[in-house]
């Protein structure tokens, strides 16, 4: 029974938060090992650690993905780990049904990193130690690394305004040779440098000098999360702790962040839930032009734990889809999200399709056109036929799973024949891979 009892707790040790007890229980686990006197704890303790040293891999050692050049383009890839056990795998979009995030309508800021050079910082990005561009195993698209005790500060130029969306996705790495040690906090958030360079290296250290809102999540269980602001070296805001569900699960494996700002109201999701909706969690004062990412210190070395970033995008506006679609016959938007390469939808563009959907049923007599684009890269003939297929799965969507009636609908795809913004840019490319609806 003893030995029964030890086995549960070992199988834990990856998460395990108390260090002294980490410790023990390491030791004990080492010594009956050593011993060969209890197998299956040794092989309970092979397979945690077997699971962790395999479940993400820096990409400088993949060699498939570094230079390719994809058949047709990407739109802001899916990122999963090849080892990920299928019951882990991110939620279809049924669970997404109470997702509501709509990005804005145009897009300011942009970074895939799929022009940048493997092992270096993107150029317009700074950093308070290092950080460095690589591909993940198994994981599609290019990744910024972050690190322990180090601040980085994205490329972003443009002023925020009053309204807009911030996207992303990241991996917390861990890979622990030894367990028992606190893991440290992720956090990350939005600034402004009130007319000085936002990517000037006092604001590695004091981006909340001016004012600033900034999330933290500690891994621990469930996860816990919570939000601060920040005004002329002030807390105006700090919010209770609240659950991440599913954060220490998807350890090694990609989170899609989304936050939405209006005015003074923050909101944030994490996958599919919503963990705050704060009415007044910003400050108006100045206006937020930065993003940062951090990660606390902690006993672990660099290579046992640190970060993976990738798929920003700052994207301003509310957009009024019954306004465009009904009274100005077109509405263009960058927030359905598909996989590599693919024409399935992303679980995250659930709540752009379903506000599409509510507006047409308020107009039941009215008749759409979906219209898919690509940016320029890749191949012509490729993008062209992606396009359409992209176009008809919005359509299959948004009839089994929201009752269209299919005959007021018709699709076509344009590939990258209708661009809209300059493809030379990042920012470009993202409002150019966009889904149209267009009033028949």
């Amino acid at each position: 029974m003893k030995k029964i009892f030890f086995a549960a707790i070992l199988m834990t040790l990856p998460f395990a938060m108390q260090a002294q007890l980490g410790k023990s229980l390491l030791n004990k686990a080492k010594s009956k090992a050593q011993q060969r006197a209890d197998a299956k704890v040794d092989q309970a303790m092979d397979k945690t650690l077997d699971a962790a040293e395999n479940s993400v891999k820096k990409g400088k050692n993949n060699t498939n993905t570094n230079d390719a050049v994809p058949a047709a383009e990407d739109n802001n890839t899916t990122a999963t780990a090849s080892d990920a056990p299928k019951e882990e795998k991110p939620a279809g979009i049924k669970a997404y049904s109470k997702f509501d995030f709509v990005p804005g309508d145009k897009v300011l800021y942009a970074e895939d990193f799929n022009q940048d050079a493997i092992g270096e910082l993107p150029l317009t990005w700074n950093s308070s130690g290092k950080g460095e561009i690589m591909t993940i195993e198994g994981v599609t698209g290019k990744w910024v690394r972050g690190y322990q005790n180090n601040t980085l500060l994205s490329g972003n130029k443009s002023k925020f305004g009053d309204n807009y969306t911030v996207e992303f996705d990241l991996i917390y790495y861990f890979n622990p040779k030894e367990t028992g040690y606190v893991m440290p906090n992720i956090e990350f958030g939005l600034f402004s440098s009130r007319g000085e360079d936002n990517g000037d290296n006092r604001f590695l250290r004091e981006y909340d000098d001016y004012n600033d809102v900034e999330v933290k999540i500690h891994p621990n269980r469930e996860g816990i999360a919570s939000v601060e602001s920040n005004l002329d070296h002030a807390r105006t805001f700090g919010s209770d702790n609240v659950e991440v569900p599913g954060f220490m699960k998807a350890i090694n494996k990609p989170l899609h962040y989304a936050i939405q700002v209006q005015k003074t109201r923050f909101r944030i999701w994490v996958n599919e839930t919503k963990i705050f909706d704060i009415p007044r969690g910003v400050n108006t004062k100045d206006t937020l032009n930065q993003l940062f990412f951090k990660m606390e210190g902690s006993n672990y070395k660099d290579d046992e734990i640190g970060y993976y970033l990738t798929n920003i995008k700052v994207a301003t506006g509310v957009p009024d889809t019954r306004h465009k679609l009904i009274e100005e016959g077109k509405f263009s938007t960058t927030g359905i999200l598909f996989d590599f390469q693919s024409a399935t939808i992303k679980p995250e563009s659930y709540g752009v399709i379903k506000d599409i959907a509510s507006v047409l049923k308020e107009n039941p007599t009215v008749k759409v056109k979906i219209v898919g684009h690509t940016s320029s890269d890749g191949d012509l003939n490729a993008n062209m036929e992606l396009s359409k297929q992209r176009a008809a799965a919005v359509k299959d969507m948004m009839i089994k799973e929201f009752g269209i009636d299919a005959a007021h609908l018709e699709t076509e795809g344009k590939g990258p024949t209708q661009p809209v913004a300059d493809n030379k840019t990042a920012e470009g490319k993202a409002q150019n891979r966009r889904v149209e609806f267009i009033k028949l």
